[in-house]
């Protein structure tokens, strides 16, 4: 295969699963063009990966052209979680796909792979899944070569969802809140295969046309991962219910007062949401034994102190 035809564009190329997505794509073979907003992170992030750096973001279509441009192919990864100053999940997650699928067209790629989420509807009521849902929906009538992938929630170092939970034990003495019991499903799937799913569905004819929801082994109560979370930082605290109800209107008044709220209104509402996957792509149909969510593979976690923890709220 000639070069052109072995470039990706990699959107969030900096974030977690983009470092180790462009790390896995290089390893394999690709060259890799990263649109990046941060520069020296990108460069700290991406070192030894020969990854070209583009940096811009979604809404400068100069900067999405120069990623585009000579590229066969396109990684989707760049997405919010959490809205903050104006990046809404309508703005952020569904607009800025439908424009890049337009550019991806214009510039000639031919495949296209989505990172979504598992539970992505576009008739969701909450809107984080209703944004993804929006995205894939663009994405399946965009006449490119699609693939989509949807992962239960991702870990590894720097992960929004795990260490939020780290953080909080440091910030939490002696007892720690769970919401709703903590009888909410995940299936906690670790980022290098994530990494290693996208460079296998970007590689298989099969694979275009279809939608992978992938998963770690096994699901997992949110209980069930705070004590491997705990466990893991060689922490022990009393495991206390908090009710949903009673924990809305304190996390609608820190998403007001704290700069980066380690949860807001609208992902307490998700733990409503099974975000299992009974089905899991990642073994039966792309051939990965996935890492399981245990203490020893969490070790990074340790590093959290309460000085992180307090910091990490008030950093955009």
């Amino acid at each position: 295969m000639s070069a052109p035809a072995r470039t990706v564009c990699v959107t969030g190329a900096a974030g977690l699963v983009g470092s180790h997505a462009c790390r896995a794509l290089a390893a394999a073979g690709w060259r890799v063009r990263a649109l990046v907003r941060d520069r020296a992170r990108a460069e700290s992030r991406l070192a030894g990966t020969g990854a070209a750096l583009v940096v811009g973001d979604l809404g400068d279509p100069a900067s999405v052209d120069a990623a585009l441009r000579g590229c066969a192919a396109v990684v989707h990864l760049a997405a919010i979680a959490i809205e903050r100053r104006g990046a809404t999940y309508e703005r952020v997650n569904a607009d800025a796909a439908i424009a890049l699928l337009a550019a991806a067209r214009a510039a000639g790629a031919r495949r296209f792979v989505q990172m979504s989420q598992n539970g992505a509807s576009s008739a969701s009521p909450h809107r984080f899944l209703r944004s993804k849902g929006l995205a894939e929906d663009a994405v399946r009538a965009s006449g490119l070569a699609w693939s989509v992938l949807r992962p239960s929630v991702i870990f590894g170092p720097e992960d929004a969802f795990v260490n939020a939970l780290a953080r909080l034990v440091r910030l939490s003495p002696i007892v720690y809140p769970i919401p709703g019991g903590g009888t909410a499903r995940f299936q906690p799937i670790a980022v290098d295969d994530v990494a290693r799913a996208i460079v296998r569905v970007l590689e298989r004819d099969e694979a275009v046309g279809a939608t992978y929801t992938i998963g770690g082994p096994a699901p997992m109560s949110l209980r069930e991962m705070a004590v491997v979370v705990l466990a893991a930082m060689d922490a022990e605290r009393t495991l206390v219910s908090a009710p949903v109800a009673l924990l809305r209107p304190l996390v609608a008044i820190a998403q007001r007062v704290i700069p980066n709220p380690p949860v807001t209104t609208e992902l307490l509402a998700l733990l409503g949401v099974d975000n299992t996957t009974p089905d899991n792509a990642l073994e039966t149909r792309l051939g990965i034994a996935p890492m399981r969510f245990t203490a020893d593979n969490l070790g990074y976690l340790r590093g959290i102190t309460i000085g992180g923890a307090i910091g990490a709220l008030f950093t955009r």
